[in-house]
């Protein structure tokens, strides 16, 4: 899997990871976190999600990051919002107001970049990535991030067997693995999803459970 994948994936429209509403575990959860208002929130593989509009408006500044300029033109486009574009080491950057958005490789952030980031929201990164690459992901967030940093996971698991990713299964125990600890970690939701409302095309998949978990995230590294 490399960048020309999903930049195919934007070319075709085949976005079905797209949420057309704000995630409802955000809108549950990110306020137990307590972050202060105008406090920066990282979002990486943003795509277009709606769920970065929906945090600039309870008062955060958000930093997505994502390969598609195609994605990043349609978030501020369906926004209404005229974005100015720079420059930025291996970035183009688009921002408008408190919503500002790097185009480019997620593993081209540096430390700089995020310094100020107190928070991270991760809702369809992880899964997004093979088994490889979502090492190689925790661990730059590892080297990027402050120690102090909270925020918001959300996965899934199935039979990895009945479906070629993405979305890839992750399981509790590599999450534990991976990010335990570097993260104190609190799975705040999970339920079975494969009968929910918009979930048919996993069925048809062939796949018999399809498992969704919120988990809270609190850095201790």
């Amino acid at each position: 899997m490399d960048e020309g994948f999903w930049k195919r994936r934007w070319a075709r429209n085949e976005i079905g990871f797209h949420l057309n509403d704000v995630n409802p575990y955000l809108r549950r959860y990110w306020p137990d976190l307590q972050l202060a208002k105008g406090a920066r929130v990282l979002v990486p593989l943003c795509g277009k999600s709606l769920d970065m509009a929906w945090l600039s408006e309870q008062g955060f500044a958000v930093l997505g990051i994502e390969l598609s300029e195609r994605a990043v033109e349609d978030f501020f486009a369906g926004r209404h919002l005229a974005a100015e574009v720079s420059a930025q080491g291996e970035f183009k950057v688009y921002r408008a107001g408190a919503l500002e958005i790097f185009c480019g490789d997620f593993f081209a952030l540096t430390h700089r970049d995020v310094a100020d980031c107190q928070g991270l929201y991760d809702r369809a990164a992880l899964i997004a990535l093979p088994p490889d690459m979502r090492q190689r992901y925790v661990a730059h967030l590892m080297n990027i991030l402050a120690p102090n940093c909270k925020g918001l996971l959300i996965t899934l698991d199935y039979e990895q067997e009945q479906m070629a990713g993405p979305p890839f299964a992750v399981s509790d125990t590599e999450i534990r693995q991976s990010l335990g600890s570097s993260w104190h970690l609190e799975i705040l939701e999970r339920a079975n999803v494969l009968d929910d409302d918009g979930n048919w095309k996993f069925l048809q998949r062939g796949l018999t459970r399809l498992d969704e978990s919120c988990y809270r995230l609190d850095g201790r590294w």
